[in-house]
């Protein structure tokens, strides 16, 4: 078993699930890889059952009944991952928004430069997003300044959905108490970590907007990501966000 598990979210992913996992599957640092499947009725976790013929133990499924939301699907992706022996978890998206190439980045970060979380970042170099209308651009842009301006957190991406967490810092983070689900749900992981004090690193990545498949970002996630900022800052502020 490797040290260090992708766990890769899906609803309606036929087109890009087995080129992702084939691309996977092939890099150098022999990752294994957790598919979530939500229900998908178009055949994405048949799919993944195909290849999991030809990448035995290396390979995984869960599936849920219905779309429960990003957040609850990587919950319990990190739920399950540490229930066996892996060091470094990593989320990604699966429709090559994130480059997978990038993920010897993130895992070594973690592993070689002392990183207890390290992001996937579109912003800490400028703007790296491609194929996005200027509108999303800036919506994504401007939330993150508005999260550091809320929470003191210096990170230029805070709402990056490629990150490479340390077992120990899910370990610390109470799981079972993370409320929110969308754009929220990768604040809230970021800002825990950040008032634990766990050493938080951003990599540089070019973000590409998917080109098969559709987009699951609505206004209701941006919507509670922008409430969902103002609550962890009170709940930071009562002492009540790490119990």
């Amino acid at each position: 078993m490797s040290d260090v598990l992708v766990i890769i979210p899906t609803y309606n992913e036929i087109e890009n699930i087995e080129k992702m996992i084939d691309t996977v599957m092939a890099l150098p640092d022999g990752y294994d890889l957790l598919i979530i499947d939500d229900g998908s009725p178009d055949g994405t976790a048949d799919a993944v059952r195909r290849k999991m013929e030809i990448y035995p133990d290396r390979l995984f499924l869960e599936t849920r009944t219905g779309k429960l939301g990003l957040g609850t699907a990587y919950i319990h992706g990190f739920k399950w991952a540490l229930k066996r022996d892996y060091g470094y978890i990593i989320e990604m998206d699966a429709d090559f928004s994130h480059n997978p190439e990038d993920l010897t980045h993130l895992y070594h970060t973690c592993k070689d430069k002392d990183a207890d979380v390290c992001i996937g970042s579109r912003y800490i170099c400028g703007v790296n997003v491609v194929n996005w209308p200027m509108g999303r651009v800036l919506m994504s842009y401007f939330a993150s300044a508005y999260v550091r301006m809320i929470t003191g957190m210096t990170l230029r991406d805070s709402t990056a959905g490629f990150v490479c967490y340390r077992r120990r810092v899910l370990e610390t983070l109470n799981l079972d108490k993370i409320e929110f689900k969308g754009y929220a749900f990768q604040i809230e992981m970021k800002f825990k970590s950040f008032k634990h004090g766990f050493k938080i690193v951003e990599y540089p990545i070019i973000f590409v907007n998917r080109q098969l498949g559709t987009s699951k970002m609505n206004s209701g996630i941006f919507g509670e990501a922008v409430f969902g900022v103002i609550k962890l800052r009170l709940r930071s502020m009562t002492g009540s966000l790490l119990k």
